[in-house]
């Protein structure tokens, strides 16, 4: 048997870590035993997929080094590899489902839903909706089907009894049935749900062992269950520890950048990143710290893995980074790190339009332009003082501007300006006075280039980044204000 292994990430936002450290233990497992890493879209959200994305991943990934043998770009004899392209696969599929028994249509509102979970609710009854719980009526059911009411297919699942699941790390793992509800399989738009698609693509690209995070282990009966239907051999599992926040916490966009090109725009070098992400609930036989990707596949064992939760600190990361300057880079080497980083043509291109109208000598360039080519500005409280507002009515424009910006799917300056604008009209302030705090949040400086055309370059896991730091220099948003922030946002 070769084995295969496959990373599947959704194109909805920016690049996160735990997308690469869960790509790089598939891709170490399938290296230590002479097999096969492929990488697979799973863009079925047609709302919130977007093809700038799914590029951020690819690049991303290939910066790190986690190389596939089969994939979107590479192509492979399993193809496609982009799930928005295989909806003609998942309906057949839908339709065997249907056709044996094991699945059913279901007519069923959004409104009767809500009301069916809270009835049980009040009730003391378990969460999980089973096909009992859903059956309509038969003269209401043939009504609904013969008007061509949307519906949905969900899977059959068992009201009674245990689910026993093996897993490669944690042994026999028992879910009980009235846990588990009859999982939507098939949209009412026809698209397919992550546990549809995901059992029919694995199986039919051959993969044998799926390395995916511990927050699947709920889902894993009802895969087993689809496999069961289908007739086919299920993969292999093994279930990682989730990355945690060093408050032990789930790593978390607002408690550390979580996105991989936070960390490629601070300059953190790939080769240090793939270390430290190999190190998440991992180690080499002899213990060292400081490890090449080719090491680590040579030397895999996923047993090795510990279930303790690997906590992602910042800190070390930055130390190990440091190491790997000092210790790997050369002056040649280093000189050229720094070009790949932002001292390359395409990038201060970028900047140059901003620069010229303001300078009269080339020494003027870099104070100007210094917040392009930095991390985090290094502001205080005192830095907002020209910025005629109270400390919390700046904390509440730049947090709502951060909640705006992660909806934000196209960055470009024109999208950017339009939040600005919406969030403008609902604070009643003109265009200037909004931007005052923000201008000083990304660029450092209350005189700087154009902070909208900054924001637009810098990239979307930068700017936020930036808008959380100075958010937290103001003092943060504690839980009692957060709460009371979110209730106003939600009615914007």
């Amino acid at each position: 048997m070769t084995v295969r292994t496959r990373i599947a990430p959704s194109p909805t936002g920016d690049p996160h870590v735990g997308t690469a450290y869960i790509a790089l233990f598939n891709l170490c497992f399938a290296r230590a035993h002479g097999g096969q890493f492929i990488l697979r879209i799973e863009d079925t959200d047609r709302e919130r997929s977007t093809a700038e994305s799914e590029q951020m991943i690819l690049d991303s990934l290939c910066w790190l080094g986690l190389d596939w043998d089969e994939g979107p770009d590479v192509g492979g004899p399993h193809g496609p590899y982009r799930q928005s392209e295989r909806g003609d696969i998942y309906a057949e599929y839908a339709r065997k489902l249907l056709d044996s028994g094991h699945a059913f249509k279901c007519y069923r509102t959004s409104e009767e839903l809500d009301e069916l979970r809270e009835s049980r609710k009040a009730a003391g009854q378990h969460m999980a909706l089973k096909p009992a719980d859903l059956a309509l009526p038969a003269e209401e059911q043939a009504r609904r089907e013969a008007e061509g009411w949307p519906y949905v297919v969900r899977m059959h699942v068992p009201s009674e009894g245990t689910c026993v699941v093996e897993d490669m790390l944690r042994g026999t793992i028992e879910v009980e049935w009235a846990q588990v509800d009859a999982q939507i399989l098939l949209k009412s738009d026809g698209m397919p749900t992550y546990h549809l698609a995901n059992v029919v693509d694995d199986h039919l690209m051959g993969i044998t062992h799926v390395l995916r995070g511990e927050e699947w282990i709920n889902s894993a009966p009802k895969h087993q269950l689809l496999y069961e239907y289908f007739g086919w051999p299920m993969p292999t599992l093994c279930h990682m520890p989730l990355l945690r926040n060093p408050d032990k916490s789930k790593l978390s966009k607002r408690k550390n950048p979580t996105s991989i090109n936070y960390y490629r725009r601070m300059g953190f070098l790939p080769q240090a990143v793939t270390n430290y992400l190999g190190r998440m609930g991992w180690s080499m036989p002899d213990e060292r710290e400081k490890f090449s990707l080719d090491e680590m596949m040579a030397h895999f064992d996923v047993h090795r893995v510990s279930l303790g939760g690997p906590v992602f600190d910042l800190e070390k990361l930055t130390w190990l980074n440091g190491v790997y300057i000092r210790e790997d880079l050369d002056d040649t080497a280093l000189l050229q790190a720094l070009r790949d980083w932002a001292f390359n043509e395409d990038y201060v291109r970028q900047i140059l339009p901003q620069v010229r109208p303001r300078v009269d000598t080339l020494s003027q360039v870099m104070p100007l332009a210094g917040h392009f080519f930095s991390g985090l500005p290094a502001i205080n409280e005192a830095s907002f003082s020209s910025v005629k507002m109270e400390r919390d009515e700046l904390v509440k424009i730049l947090q709502f501007l951060v909640w705006r910006l992660e909806g934000v799917t196209r960055w470009d300056k024109e999208s950017l300006l339009a939040e600005v604008k919406l969030l403008g009209e609902h604070f009643e302030l003109k265009m200037k006075a909004f931007l005052a705090p923000v201008f000083i949040a990304i660029t450092g400086s209350a005189t700087s280039t154009s902070v909208m055309d900054a924001m637009a370059i810098l990239g979307s896991d930068m700017t936020r980044a930036r808008l959380r730091h100075a958010i937290e220099v103001l003092g943060g948003v504690s839980k009692k204000q957060a709460k009371r922030l979110e209730k106003e946002f939600r009615e914007l």
